[in-house]
């Protein structure tokens, strides 16, 4: 079996035994500010094991690509070196949430193992956690194992925790014997770090809740958390020891060893056609799922990624860009199942080529620093940090990187050198994702989400509703109640107003209290601070409110029309430039709000002016067709077997909202016109870069277009006026005028050339020999001080030998130049001679020994001073 084939069995096996089939996330984990990256299969699921989200189905499997290039998951460093490293993998997962426990799901995982896979039982071995007699009683009197097959584990190998309190339990797992011709001992023994034994399943039994006092707390309803990776099981499977000797990579590195003109099976090129090919997975599947190379964050960890492969290119001696030649290589090894790799295989052509291209321009600039500062270590040394932080600031190598090409010659980093001048950078050389930083609040809103219960939202249907305030937050503490003046965030058990999401701004509007003394809360935002709650955002104008007092809601109307406006408008426009840029174009951020849309995407060129109009018209075609928009609750497969665009690794739910608007139809969560004519019209305002890769196109609708447009047309019959034209003639007065300038510049030229022939004979009539050598000292009038360079060298042509010097006056400033011909350096020197001539007309002055300009402010000096070049020459030539 192929690597496909092996994916597709697993989830076909978990399906016939009732579990759902869930796509993969996105590797940018959009709900958990606490990854880098998708790293797990049970990530896109967290809410669900922490009880904050109710699970879609109780029983899950998932195919889930994940990355680990970060944070405490970093095995960037050891890729292409050991047999089983990645940067991305795929992780076989089945779930069951408060569903089947360990009696399910041993058994499962054995069935599919011996019966479906057909691995040999006699190569198999099992552990359990030392103390979990369920799970070996299992293995033991159901599965069937003798007792020398199952190990007991004393150790957190096989223990699992989300965190130092929460949901955890004991794992088991089970490994494969390559057999003894591999180094390498049983789990449990002294030389389990060998490669013998390979762990290829992962059965995590969450069933206690840790407290903060170190107690375990059983968990009223257990889970199961479970995981297989698909690359171990295809070397397996494929009587492979390494994971690289698969199908899953062999394409890649074979198609780089051609490129390469290397061997692809034995030498010394191994470790970099193996870093090639691991490296080119997670750069295409992350550039697939919208992250593209920056010096920060995600984008930073990408470029890194990205680099350390080029580097490993260069070993291979491919000097040209060789990435961009693996993309059609990758879409047809895994487009079928990840269909996000074929659509942007478009975007990930001119990423993955302009950032190989970027690189090699300092590459070989950074290696040679790199290779000289080392000659100059002695054996052992540390390489310092200002060099380590010259080839990361000015030649873009990633620290790893420089650790990478020196790890095999015993050579130390000074890190500490390093970090002490990445002073004001740090934060762009770390790789762990920060997040929010606010850890006190969300766990406030955490409570009260398991407090209260989810917010219900009832604006599709109505601006105003009643409800009861279930919460107040004041600087990230509950409280009970808000006095008048302070601000804080209400939650009420439902509302109307819509809160921030999809690129929606939220809304504002009115609180007022309905019984007792009257209280008016003006809300001015409207946010989701966790999952399904509802906060609204702002401050207590009169009276008090406290946590049970009944309120009538009021969302602002006008604001949410023109939002509406907006974001009905932004469904439009992407389907407008699917059609006329391309099916490749993918959103990649939104701003829908009362004045103004702001719509990203990818594309890697500016749009025509032809382009743009046309999506402009189309746009605004859909808008005069005045059809009714539409809302349909669908699952989400169905919604996008029927053709609606999901933007992809958004997280959805088992239900979606799609919206319909004529041709447009996307999975979307927000508020939007009733017919597209409410729109009124739609103008493109302005179309440009954001990010390698990444457009922004802005655009106002409605009463705002029609603004735009009255402004812009008032400015043209102003012009209109100004031309002596019709405003639909503007154009070709213009373009006369522009002709009429051209003509008039140019008999201008003429005449300025004829002025200064005038002058220059003028000039030349009063020259004279001064100690053998013609000179000319004079003042000109007329000409611009720009042109008296001009003037010197045309003098010079018409002397042949020469020294000239030229002053003008204008107000108070004075002006001179000086030129001597090349025949008379040894002599005299035009530096030397405007020192002179400036400094008697209350300046300085200096340049070339050929040409040098000065000036001065005593004007009325300048006279004498020209005079006195005569007397300066005789001088100089005695």
């Amino acid at each position: 079996m192929n690597g496909n084939d092996i994916r597709e069995r697993f989830l076909t096996f978990f399906q016939r035994h009732d579990h759902i089939i869930a796509a993969s996330s996105s590797l940018v984990p959009r709900n958990d500010p606490t990854l880098l990256f998708t790293n797990a299969g049970m990530n896109q699921f967290k809410g669900a094991f922490l009880g904050e989200e109710r699970p879609l189905w109780p029983r899950v499997v998932s195919a889930q690509k994940c990355v680990r290039a970060g944070g405490k998951h970093n095995d960037l460093e050891n890729v292409g070196r050991t047999a089983r490293h990645h940067t991305f993998f795929e992780m076989l997962g089945n779930f069951s949430f408060a569903d089947y426990f360990k009696e399910r799901a041993i058994p499962l995982a054995w069935e599919f193992v011996t019966q479906d896979l057909a691995l040999p039982v006699e190569r198999l071995l099992v552990t359990v956690y030392a103390s979990d007699d369920e799970a070996y009683e299992i293995w033991h009197t159901v599965v069937g194992l003798p007792k020398e097959k199952i190990i007991r584990i004393d150790s957190n190998d096989n223990f699992w925790s989300m965190g130092p309190v929460g949901p955890c339990g004991p794992c088991s797992e089970i490994f494969y014997d390559h057999g003894p011709h591999i180094a390498g001992g049983p789990p449990g023994s002294a030389d389990a770090d060998g490669d013998r034994f390979v762990e290829i399943w992962n059965l995590v039994f969450m069933q206690f809740d840790r407290r903060a006092d170190g107690s375990m707390m059983p968990l009223p309803q257990p889970c199961i958390d479970t995981g297989a990776g698909l690359e171990r099981l295809t070397a397996i499977l494929q009587g492979k020891s390494n994971n690289f000797d698969t199908d899953l990579f062999q394409p890649l590195i074979r198609e780089t060893a051609r490129l390469a003109a290397v061997d692809a099976e034995h030498g010394e090129h191994m470790v970099s056609l193996r870093v090639v090919a691991d490296h080119m997975r997670a750069i295409s599947f992350l550039i697939a799922d919208g992250v593209l190379p920056s010096n920060e964050g995600r984008g930073y960890v990408l470029r890194r990624i990205m680099r350390r492969a080029m580097r490993h290119g260069r070993m291979l001696g491919l000097t040209e860009p060789f990435l961009v030649h693996l993309v059609p290589v990758i879409c047809q090894m895994m487009g079928n199942f990840y269909p996000e790799l074929t659509a942007q295989s478009k975007v990930l052509v001119p990423v993955i080529e302009n950032e190989e291209r970027r690189f090699a321009a300092t590459l070989d600039s950074g290696l040679k620093i790199l290779e000289e500062a080392v000659a100059r270590l002695p054996a052992a040394g540390q390489l310092d940090g200002l060099t380590l932080f010259t080839l990361y600031d000015t030649y873009g190598f990633p620290i790893d990187l420089t650790a990478d090409i020196v790890r095999d010659r015993g050579i130390d980093l000074d890190m500490d050198g390093f970090n002490q001048l990445m002073a004001e950078q740090r934060q762009r050389a770390r790789a762990a994702w920060v997040g929010s930083g606010d850890e006190k609040v969300a766990a406030v809103f955490h409570q009260l989400r398991e407090q209260v219960g989810a917010s219900e939202f009832l604006g599709y249907e109505t601006e105003q509703a009643q409800g009861v305030i279930q919460a107040i937050v004041v600087n990230g503490v509950a409280v009970e109640r808000l006095q008048v003046g302070e601000e804080g965030m209400v939650i009420v058990n439902q509302t109307p107003f819509y809160a921030e999401s999809g690129g929606q701004v939220g809304d504002s509007g009115m609180l007022r209290k309905q019984s007792g003394e009257s209280a008016l809360f003006a809300v001015r935002d409207t946010r989701k601070p966790v999952s399904d709650l509802l906060a609204h955002y702002g401050a207590l104008q009169e009276g008090m409110l406290q946590v049970g007092d009944p309120v009538l809601m009021q969302v602002d109307g006008a604001r949410r029309q023109s939002i509406r406006l907006h974001h009905s408008a932004t469904h439009l426009l992407h389907h407008a430039l699917r059609q006329v840029v391309g099916d490749h174009v993918k959103q990649a951020g939104s701003l829908v709000g009362p004045q103004r849309l702001r719509f990203d995407f990818t594309h890697f060129s500016a749009l025509s002016a032809e382009a743009l109009a046309e999506v402009e018209r189309q746009c605004n075609a859909a808008i005069l067709a005045n059809v009714a928009q539409s809302t349909l609750i669908m699952t989400p497969a169905a919604a996008v077997a029927a053709g609606a665009v999901a933007l992809f690794g958004e997280k959805y739910g088992d239900e979606v909202r799609v919206v319909q608007i004529g041709s447009s139809m996307e999975l979307c969560g927000g508020t939007h016109v009733e017919r597209s004519g409410d729109i009124g019209l739609l103008r493109i305002v302005s179309e440009g870069a954001v990010a390698a890769g990444v457009r922004r196109i802005e655009a106002v609708c409605g009463a705002l277009a029609r603004e735009s447009y009255r402004e812009e047309s008032m400015v043209l019959r102003e012009a209109a006026g100004m031309l002596k034209s019709r405003p639909d003639q503007v154009t070709q007065a213009v373009e006369r005028l522009l002709e009429r300038i051209r003509t008039l510049e140019g008999s201008l030229e003429k005449a300025k050339a004829a002025v200064a022939g005038s002058v220059l004979d003028g000039l030349v009539a009063q020259s004279r020999m001064v100690a053998g050598v013609r000179l000319l000292a004079a003042r000109v009038v007329g000409v611009e001080v720009r042109d008296l360079r001009e003037m010197v060298d045309r003098l010079k042509e018409r002397f042949g030998s020469a020294v000239i010097v030229l002053g003008m006056s204008e107000g108070e400033k004075v002006s001179v130049i000086a030129g001597v011909t090349t025949d008379l350096h040894v002599r005299f020197k035009a530096g030397e001679l405007i020192g002179f001539v400036a400094g008697r007309v209350g300046g300085k002055g200096g340049g070339r020994p050929d040409m040098a300009m000065g000036g001065g402010s005593r004007p009325e000096q300048l006279a004498e001073a020209l005079a006195a070049v005569a007397e300066w020459m005789e001088e100089k030539a005695a």
